[in-house]
């Protein structure tokens, strides 16, 4: 049942980002130029899923227990480290290069676009490579 939820959830999130547009790398990239071509409807889609979010997770806390789990899973690590701070910026970077954060990525797969067959191969290079780096001796200290 879980799989089917996770499925199901996975599937309503890629509709909307292709219906919103957001599988579209130009369509991202048009918000981040402010002082070009700028299309604010990516502002939009982003505060309908904070609304979203927060009246979910408020209706979630209700409750005692997740209805698939045996428990929340929360994050008990508040602190802003270089760690984060390094992947904040790196996840932005490749946001604005690429245009791409890695769901819509996915999503836009399917079409087959050249832009979509570089971009994820270089997020998956990436994200191995961070988790390389992460468990190397230097980064245990951070």
């Amino acid at each position: 049942m879980r799989a089917a939820a996770g499925f199901l959830a996975g599937l309503v999130f890629g509709l909307g980002l292709l219906l919103s547009g957001m599988a579209n790398p130009a369509k991202v990239l048009n918000f981040l130029d402010v002082a070009g071509a700028w299309d604010p409807s990516l502002a939009f889609v982003m505060g309908g899923a904070t609304v979203t979010a927060f009246v979910g997770y408020r209706l979630a806390w209700r409750r005692a227990r997740p209805i698939l789990m045996p428990s929340f899973d929360l994050p008990t690590r508040r602190d802003i480290d270089r760690p984060l701070l390094a992947g904040a910026a790196l996840f932005g970077i490749g946001w604005g290069i690429g245009g791409f954060c890695p769901g819509p990525a996915w999503t836009a797969l399917p079409m087959v676009a050249p832009g979509t067959l570089v971009f994820l191969p270089a997020m998956l290079a990436g994200i191995w490579l961070g988790r390389r780096a992460k468990a190397a001796p230097l980064m245990q200290g951070a």
